[in-house]
């Protein structure tokens, strides 16, 4: 028997949302019936549910930042119980059987794993997000959400939050290295506390001065504008720059701010096509490249970290009400730094 959940859908590409209900699968012998007490709302949501990625399936109930309690589990469910803190991240579900998957890499998986929501599982049926009340998700999938850590913080951790972490472990960054961060947004603060509790020295670069407080608060050890003259001045300083921004960039001149052996890492998406000269990668063996999440064990490393050093989301919780103005103030930059949905206001 399948299980009755309130959501919030949006019914077509750039419709307002409206509350309905939603059909969860029966619990299966290996599933966890979450109990969404918060979700994140990333920008991410917004691109898909404005189809601006290319076809979206609708109705769509968006959301891969969920954290909550277990409610349920399964007879054969042996990695969680009921009452634990957990989360649910970018994905569901994946192949398990491809190399990457093996290796713990799902989001990589070569048969293409099952977003948390407009995706579709093995047998054709659509997936559904956070915005809701209730989900159902195989034990393997499910991330536990450490005690130093309140629900609400750490939701966003799910995806901005192992954005950033993954970059920052894969490229090595730590003591004696050089990081910046361009953009402090939803991506960019969570990027900036990670790098500092990694040991780094932090810089922000960003297109206005209005957040220079914060970035200093969050451990920034430097915070400077992204123009023209300060990429000049700040030439071969980085070892390591993340960048988070879905804005187009003078993508040469960030990479000449790295140092020898220095990489551009891309964990924003804008929606043209970036173009920079090979030269500026030739003058001194640097790097351009992306990153996309982190498989479920990273996932879980990124969040007992970020419990063992009090890294939480910068958030604003709101109501189910209020999602449609929150998409708005996100595409404007006016939210400091991630919308969380209060679940428990989505029941009609």
């Amino acid at each position: 028997m399948t299980i009755t959940v309130p959501a919030l859908i949006t019914p077509s590409a750039g419709a307002a949302f409206e509350r309905t209900t939603i059909e969860r699968r029966e619990l299966g012998e290996h599933d966890v019936l979450l109990d969404i007490a918060y979700a994140g709302i990333c920008h991410s949501d917004i691109h898909q549910a404005r189809e601006e990625w290319g076809a979206s399936i609708f109705p769509m109930v968006p959301g891969h930042e969920i954290a909550g309690v277990v409610s349920a589990v399964g007879a054969g469910v042996t990695k969680h119980a009921v009452g634990d803190r957990v989360g649910v991240g970018c994905f569901v579900d994946s192949c398990r059987e491809c190399r990457n998957c093996l290796a713990g890499e799902e989001q990589f998986c070569e048969r293409g794993n099952v977003a948390t929501y407009n995706s579709r599982y093995a047998d054709g049926s659509p997936t559904y997000g956070g915005y809701s009340t209730q989900i159902v998700v195989d034990e393997s999938y499910v991330l536990a959400i450490p005690d130093g850590i309140s629900l609400d913080v750490a939701a966003p951790l799910l995806c901005a939050g192992i954005t950033t972490y993954s970059p920052l472990r894969h490229w090595g960054a730590g003591p004696g290295t050089k990081v910046a961060v361009v953009g402090m947004g939803g991506l960019g603060h969570l990027a900036v506390k990670i790098a500092h509790a990694l040991g780094a020295e932090v810089t922000v670069l960003s297109h206005t001065w209005s957040k220079k407080d914060d970035g200093l608060r969050f451990g920034a050890d430097h915070y400077e504008t992204g123009d023209r003259d300060t990429l000049r001045r700040l030439r071969g300083s980085f070892d390591l720059i993340i960048n988070t921004v879905s804005a187009d960039l003078p993508v040469d001149a960030y990479l000449r701010t790295l140092a020898l052996d220095g990489t551009m890492v891309f964990v924003g998406a804008p929606e043209n096509k970036q173009q920079f000269a090979v030269f500026s990668l030739i003058g001194g063996r640097r790097s351009i490249a992306g990153s996309n999440i982190g498989g479920i064990r990273e996932t879980q490393e990124m969040l007992d970290f970020c419990a063992q050093h009090g890294i939480g989301a910068e958030i604003e919780t709101i109501t189910a009400d209020d999602v449609d103005k929150a998409y708005d103030r996100v595409v404007g930059s006016d939210v400091r730094y991630r919308f969380v949905i209060d679940t428990a206001t989505i029941p009609a």
